[in-house]
């Protein structure tokens, strides 16, 4: 008789992760904009926050889309701020400035 041997789910999640490199970056990618979203709503003033949405992360680059000029003006003024407060969440240094469209 084979004896099977059952992987819990996690695990094969994790060695799937593990080797398929680009999988792991794109989840990496969604997790920042989660981060940035939230970062977003501590730091900019009330009003603003929810015109600020976090698009995407390229070439350690995030790229935010503003509803107007006043949202683009904040992000610009507290980038740093904002820059680091994602990377201590993530607990490393994965964001180095923000682009934003307004």
């Amino acid at each position: 008789m084979i004896a099977m041997v059952l992987t819990p789910l996690g695990n094969a999640l994790k060695q799937k992760m593990d080797r398929n490199n680009p999988l792991k970056k794109q989840l990496e990618s969604v997790q920042i904009v989660e981060i940035a979203a939230k970062v977003l709503f501590e730091v900019l003033s009330d009003g603003l926050a929810g015109s600020a949405k976090p698009l995407f992360l390229k070439n350690r680059t995030l790229t935010i889309s503003c509803g107007n000029s006043a949202v683009a003006q904040e992000i610009r003024l507290y980038q740093a701020r904002i820059v680091e407060k994602i990377n201590l969440e993530l607990g490393k240094n994965e964001v180095d400035r923000i682009r934003y469209l307004a």
